[in-house]
């Protein structure tokens, strides 16, 4: 196991954030559990993990951060270098989700989907990477989805959110990967957490006037995504592995779920098929180890 990290978790009040938050810590990890508005909104989220801290004597703090905000990302991560002098670990992981027909999505409601699920985690990792840089070693971690890799009818723009944040990502790993600094992307399937409970809905209800029985795949995709739902518990889980797997051993992309829905075969392919464009640019030595496993998975 890799020695204690600190670790900076977006989207903790709840749900996977906060589950991670947990996991990592009893494991002996420096966590700070960032949300919006600790002292009001959120007050309640974070006063019970600063009690499990407290009574399991856990290394959890909470802080204000709002992934629209440039300014208060950008203080957030100010104040954990103040309090720990180091981030070795950014989970990007705050998000929402919308269901509806693409055409009943609104303009502003696609801008504020992508200014959370993916802006979010441009602004997140500008604001570490000076820091990882410094110290020539890092982890960006994207808490995506399958939902990144394969179109999940209903959710387009929650699904559009999720493979720009996937581009983004693997981008990052070929960049940074002779700076020590590692990029990954953890997939889920659906599992029990709030996110079912806080979905938005496509506004312009008149846009689906003539999409006739279309109109009932919103419907039946919720039903059947909250029904295939398992133990959020393996996902943290399978953070806690990754964040503890040596430098230069973590894989692009891990699917979590206990379902097929082949996202592990559009992985290969797309694996494959990076291996040859590296080549083709000549970019084997700028992304060093990351090239060597996208090489291993062409073979």
């Amino acid at each position: 196991m890799d020695a204690s990290q600190v670790i900076l978790i977006t989207g903790a009040s709840t749900g996977f954030g906060r589950l991670f938050a947990e996991t990592l810590a009893r494991h002996g990890h420096t966590v700070f559990a960032t949300m919006r508005d600790p002292q009001g909104k959120n007050a309640k989220n974070a006063a019970e993990l600063l009690a499990l801290a407290s009574r399991e004597s856990l290394s959890i703090f909470t802080l204000e951060c709002d992934v629209t905000s440039d300014a208060s990302v950008e203080l957030a991560v100010r104040s954990v270098i103040a309090q720990s002098g180091r981030i070795e670990v950014a989970i990007n992981n705050a998000g929402y989700g919308i269901i509806g027909l693409a055409e009943a999505v609104t303009t502003q409601q696609a801008q504020q989907i992508m200014d959370t699920n993916f802006m979010g985690c441009v602004r997140v990792n500008r604001a570490v990477l000076p820091h990882m840089r410094r110290h020539r070693k890092g982890l960006l971690m994207h808490i995506s989805s399958g939902a990144g890799r394969v179109v999940i009818p209903a959710f387009s723009l929650y699904t559009a959110s999720k493979f720009a944040m996937e581009a983004l990502a693997e981008t990052y790993r070929y960049e940074l990967a002779s700076q020590g600094i590692e990029s990954v992307v953890v997939e889920p399937g659906a599992y029990q957490t709030p996110v079912f409970g806080n979905l938005v809905y496509a506004a312009d209800e008149s846009r689906g006037e003539t999409y006739g029985i279309a109109n009932q795949i919103p419907t039946k995709m919720t039903a059947l995504l909250a029904g295939t739902a398992g133990d959020p518990q393996e996902v943290a889980d399978a953070v806690l592995r990754i964040i503890e797997t040596p430098v230069g051993q973590k894989k692009l992309r891990y699917r979590v779920s206990q379902s097929d829905l082949g996202v592990d075969e559009v992985n290969a392919n797309t694996d494959r098929v990076q291996a040859r464009l590296l080549e083709m640019f000549g970019l084997t030595a700028e992304t060093s180890f990351v090239h060597r496993e996208a090489a291993g998975a062409a073979d």
